[in-house]
């Protein structure tokens, strides 16, 4: 599903190249699996989240990511890819003037399902999140919490083949986090992979799991 082979990431090119962030990670996640993502801030989780969604691609390595590889992928073949790839940013992302119900529908329609598979869809994903009361919402008129689990719903909404989510749980109480990771372990059931960025040491402990550990842009040994 996923595979990493000596891979490093560093932004900008030539003069203006920063320094790497990655450095030469080899993992592989397989089809089905779960990893939680674990590091401090800025051991390069979101720079990791970045490569797996297909925002960047590598400076060096092979990056294989849906059975595709990335480094040598065109720019028509990323879209498909990334309607496969469900992704649950830390800022949510949500676009201000669609309300709840059409941000959640938005990769359904993009992917051009029927629009009765739409609203049943959307409307499903809704009550799981507790929002089916706040569907003609949009983003402004709703709490962080609330936002937070907007683009919950839109990130599994089309049951993608790969999930990722960068501190998913940041502006949820713990019964709405508990709630969360339920739905992300239903996820990776039907066969979904999982991969979640967290600090949330409770919530980790709750759902013990392989991690993939990051520290200062490597690998540390114990991943």
């Amino acid at each position: 599903m996923v595979r990493l082979e000596g891979v490093s990431l560093q932004y900008g090119s030539g003069r203006r190249a920063g320094p790497a962030v990655l450095h030469e990670l080899d993992l592989t996640i397989p089809e089905g699996g779960f990893r939680w993502l674990r590091g401090p801030s800025g051991a390069g989780k979101t720079s990791l989240l970045r490569l797996l969604n297909l925002t960047v691609r590598p400076t060096r390595g092979r990056l294989v990511v849906l059975g595709s590889e990335i480094g040598g992928a065109t720019r028509a073949e990323l879209p498909p890819l990334r309607q496969r790839i469900g992704m649950v940013f830390q800022d949510f992302r949500l676009l201000p003037h669609l309300s709840a119900f059409d941000n959640v529908a938005l990769p359904l329609r993009i992917a051009g399902r029927p629009e009765g598979q739409v609203r049943a869809d959307v409307t499903e994903m809704l009550r799981w999140v507790g929002l089916s009361r706040r569907s003609d919402a949009r983003p402004a008129a709703l709490s962080g919490g609330e936002q937070q689990r907007v683009a919950i719903a839109r990130a599994v909404v089309g049951r993608p083949s790969l999930l990722l989510a960068d501190e998913p749980t940041g502006n949820l109480d713990d019964t709405q986090a508990e709630r969360l990771m339920l739905l992300l372990k239903e996820m990776n059931r039907l066969g979904a992979t999982v991969v979640v960025a967290t600090h949330n040491e409770a919530l980790v402990a709750r759902h013990p799991g392989p991690a993939i550990r990051l520290e200062s842009g490597r690998l540390r040994d114990d991943a």
